[in-house]
């Protein structure tokens, strides 16, 4: 399906043109708006937003870098897709990462940590906007995450989340997905409040584990 036009929520007076023109890209993949594959024409795109190519350009290469966007002869940039075993492989990344993350962060999270942590937990339970449940998601992730003092860590955690948010969304919108999650963040979160990081570690992991299986699942029962 063609790029949707953007809406008054994608400008900023802050914002660069090509702030603004990555952000509703990546909103439209993230959503599933532009598909998997999908050309995306530099010349519709900054005739849409009256502007030249050269910010158009300059956000199809974050994109790149982030994983959503590759370029091809003869096609130009166009939505990337990730194979099944692909991600499997991203998954099994995520759960050593984020385990690890948590192990070390456990021993210095602060009260105050803990309190941003319940707040993103409540704020995920009761949101009832599916858009919202990945962002909330790993907002949830990243507060417990950032007591690692690692900020290398973290950055290839946020890289990992960037590049398959799209999958996230559909995992968390599957009929269980968001109970479930709620669910295993509350078992997440209280492990931290006891101290116990080996526990912590081994919740996030199964976390990451189970919300594999429920998306592979899914992918596979999908329309070829």
């Amino acid at each position: 399906m063609p790029l949707p036009p953007p809406s008054l929520s994608d400008s900023s007076i802050e914002s660069t043109a090509s702030d603004i023109v990555y952000q509703h890209i990546r909103n439209s993949i993230v959503t599933g708006a532009l598909e998997e594959n999908e050309s995306i024409g530099q010349d519709s795109v900054a005739r849409m937003f009256d502007i030249s190519k050269v910010p158009v350009r300059e956000a199809l290469k974050r994109l790149e870098a982030e994983g959503l966007v590759s370029f091809q002869k003869n096609k130009g940039a166009i939505v990337t897709s990730i194979s099944e075993p692909e991600l499997a492989d991203i998954f099994e990344v995520r759960a050593i990462l984020e385990s690890n993350a948590i192990r070390l962060a456990v021993s210095n999270m602060s009260a105050a940590t803990i309190e941003e942590a319940k707040r993103h937990c409540e704020a995920f339970s009761q949101e009832t906007d599916v858009a919202r449940w990945a962002e909330l998601n790993w907002a949830f992730h990243l507060c417990l995450y950032k007591d690692a003092n690692n900020d290398f860590l973290i950055s290839q955690i946020q890289a990992i989340n960037d590049r398959i948010e799209r999958y996230l969304r559909i995992q968390l919108s599957l009929s269980h997905g968001q109970p479930t999650a709620d669910q295993e963040h509350r078992e997440i979160l209280q492990a931290c409040i006891n101290g116990e990081a080996g526990r912590a570690a081994e919740l996030v992991r199964q976390h990451i584990v189970g919300a594999h299986s429920s998306l592979k699942q899914e992918i596979s029962q999908a329309p070829k």
